[in-house]
């Protein structure tokens, strides 16, 4: 049960309102205007929730809601009102307003705002552990407490690593904690993305040029490699390299030395790091890839697994986004940590991180619920009919997303979900462990014996 307060100049709507919240299980107050609407915000038990008319003698509901958010301690607040435009609609929304809704409104609207008005913030805020301070290697996953492993003990190296994954999984994360973790920390880390700077225009990028080298050389140039000097050099998608500056960077490697384009040879201190999406043994065999290269760069590879590979870290990782956010989310409701997991995420962690930036500019909560996720399910279904997914990731997102169903129905009884599901409630325990599903630890109600 939550504490309502309805603010509005119309008697009768008041009564109407307060009556449905009444019905629903919640306690209401009342204020006529919003001088007294603002008042009782200071009471006790204190007002978890703010259903606000928009028009209204004395102070207006759009100064009514921005003296409210001003407050440190404001609650979620809805507008409601009997003409809606888009300038009152627009300045509701950019104040803070949950949600800007048209009178009359029902039963079944109201239920459905409170519901996402009022998500069990403080038990989500509390399960809620990230540290916005980390360095972006979140998990503990078996894989990536793998990967956590193998940059400890490369850190002091001065091994040339090559890191290969996915797409957004994190390379250039993982090359940046190679380095700040190592003793080259204090020296620079230069990263240069391959694919993005066009060839004629690369060479010098990463090798430097001498004044007069060609045309419009006016002065000369450093490269990425010489700025790199005494600290790490990182060459992301190194896969799209020309096969002419494949052979330059070979010498480099293997000579520790640089020729910038019209110059003499210079020797240079530089660790370096390469990072690509690509399978290189296939650019290889199509002759796109040098294989002298490929073994100079692959001292020690590195492999990042795909985030469906690590389904129990999905949620500390968009918690870690949230934290690191600018807007009021910083926890997720158990719905909406289950839609999470149960999302296939081709885009991997960069996937991620973008959907909670989007929630964290939108959201208007504290803990995010599975409305402010709604946008993922257009992507979810269309994954669904990529001929490219394997038969056991089908299974998986079939099975994570029928638990997920079950377990919202039942209210997070798992029995009962076990019993929807026509499955033994221990397997029903064991598939949630596997595929990192989690609930809020309540006592499951009696419902019968769903095992026999």
């Amino acid at each position: 049960m939550a504490r309502i307060l309805i603010i509005d100049d119309d008697a009768a709507l008041r009564d109407s309102i307060g009556e449905t919240l009444r019905d629903l299980g919640h306690e209401v107050a009342e204020a006529a205007d919003g001088e007294i609407g603002l008042s009782r915000l200071t009471e006790t038990p204190p007002i978890q929730a703010v259903l606000l008319d928009l028009r209204m003698p004395g102070l207006d509901g759009l100064e009514v809601l921005r003296r409210m958010r001003a407050r440190p301690d404001s609650p979620p607040v809805a507008v409601l009102t009997a003409v809606a435009t888009s300038a009152n609609t627009i300045e509701a929304m950019r104040l803070g307003a949950v949600d800007h809704l048209t009178k009359p409104i029902g039963r079944a609207d109201i239920a459905n705002l409170l519901r996402r008005m009022l998500p069990d913030a403080v038990a989500a805020l509390a399960q809620s552990s990230a540290d916005p301070n980390e360095d972006g290697l979140v998990g503990s996953s078996p894989a990536m407490r793998d990967v956590q492993k193998a940059i400890g003990m490369l850190a002091d190296s001065d091994a040339t690593v090559l890191i290969t994954g996915e797409t957004g999984t994190g390379k250039e994360v993982v090359a940046q904690a190679i380095h700040r973790h190592g003793r080259r920390a204090r020296k620079p880390f230069v990263a240069i993305n391959c694919a993005a700077i066009p060839a004629a225009l690369l060479e010098s990028a990463l090798f430097g040029h001498v004044r007069g080298a060609f045309t419009g050389a006016v002065g000369e140039a450093r490269g990425s490699i010489r700025e790199a000097d005494g600290g790490t050099l990182l060459l992301d998608e190194i896969g799209d390299l020309d096969l002419v500056l494949q052979a330059k960077l070979l010498r480099v490697l293997q000579e520790r030395e640089v020729t910038p384009v019209g110059g003499k040879p210079v020797a240079v201190d530089v660790r370096v790091l390469a990072a690509t999406h690509r399978d290189l043994p296939s650019e290889i065999r199509a002759g796109r890839f040098r294989e002298d290269l490929y073994w100079r760069l692959g001292v020690v590879p590195l492999s990042l697994p795909p985030l469906r590979e690590r389904r129990e870290d999905i949620v500390k990782l968009a918690e870690y986004f949230l934290a690191r956010g600018v807007g009021r989310a910083r926890g997720l409701t158990d719905a909406a940590a289950n839609l999470l997991r149960s999302h296939p995420w081709p885009g991997n962690v960069r996937e991620l991180r973008n959907a909670m930036e989007r929630v964290a500019a939108l959201a208007r909560r504290p803990v995010v619920d599975v409305d402010d996720l709604s946008f993922l399910a257009g992507v979810t279904a269309a994954h669904a009919r990529d001929a490219s997914e394997t038969m056991p990731d089908a299974v998986a997102r079939l099975e994570i997303a029928m638990i997920t169903q079950a377990l919202t129905a039942s209210g997070g009884n798992r029995a009962e979900a076990a019993r929807r599901l026509g499955i033994q409630r221990q397997l029903l325990y064991d598939k949630m462990r596997r595929y990192g599903l989690e609930l809020s630890a309540e006592a499951t109600p009696a419902v019968g014996n769903p095992d026999t």
